[in-house]
């Protein structure tokens, strides 16, 4: 016979203490180590003694099955832990914009150690498309810009139109990313303010469609339409030359 049960011997014919019970007497949660189950063994027999006040022989008795009940499932717990599934390692970042896009080109990226490499990119890259430079898996990103936006596979572009022809419609001349287009403004695109020209956004590539390119019109002020289109113009022939 134990000592426990020499203080309560009606303890001994008592089922085993439960672990949910046995963490609750000695205070210490689901994940305790070894130092932590002694130390708040210590702690929790000093309290129970019988020979303090507010201990007893039953009490005492409680936090030593508890003691025992938990180291002997500290080896074995009664959950299973699942340790975290190793997350697959997340490619680069390569942002470009929609003339790159478009047309392909060039890009330059810094990797992670500093050095700087230079990307040749085929035309039509969407976000989530990824390329490899050498061993480096990068994610493409695309970014529009104030003269150029991308939704999904189409091109979207403000042109600057006369005021009469966007009231009266007819045949308007607009530079584009692929040159200057002859659109024919209908007077209900005048009222929309907008126009589509069929497959002219970016092209098909893998599993992407060909896009169609979107002008969105306003009035045009005094020598805004040709300022308008040779500032596009220039990023597209500094996009292209890079």
């Amino acid at each position: 016979m134990t000592n426990a049960a020499r203080f309560c011997p009606q303890m001994a014919s008592q089922p085993p203490i439960s672990l949910k019970a046995a963490r609750e007497v000695l205070g210490v949660g689901p994940f305790f180590n070894a130092g932590e189950l002694r130390r708040a063994f210590r702690d929790a027999a000093k309290r129970a003694h019988p020979d303090r006040a507010g201990g007893g022989a039953e009490r005492f008795h409680r936090v030593v099955e508890a003691y025992h009940r938990l180291q002997a499932a500290h080896g074995a717990p009664d959950r299973i832990i699942q340790p975290p599934a190793p997350r697959p390692p997340q490619p680069t970042v390569l942002n470009i914009d929609p003339l790159v896009a478009l047309r392909g080109g060039h890009a330059e990226h810094r990797l992670a150690d500093g050095r700087r490499i230079r990307v040749r990119l085929p035309a039509g890259l969407r976000s989530g498309d990824t390329v490899r430079a050498g061993a480096t898996e990068l994610a493409v990103v695309l970014h529009g810009t104030p003269e150029m936006l991308v939704r999904g596979d189409d091109l979207w572009i403000n042109a600057a139109v006369s005021p009469r022809t966007l009231a009266q419609g007819g045949r308007v001349a607009i530079e584009t990313p692929l040159g200057r287009r002859i659109v024919w403004l209908t007077k209900k695109a005048g009222e929309r303010k907008l126009v589509r020209v069929v497959g002219q956004g970016l092209p098909a590539r893998g599993r992407h469609r060909q896009g169609h390119l979107f002008l969105r019109l306003a009035p045009a002020k005094a020598g805004q339409a040709d300022s308008a289109a040779r500032t596009l113009l220039r990023r597209f022939t500094a996009a292209w030359a890079a």
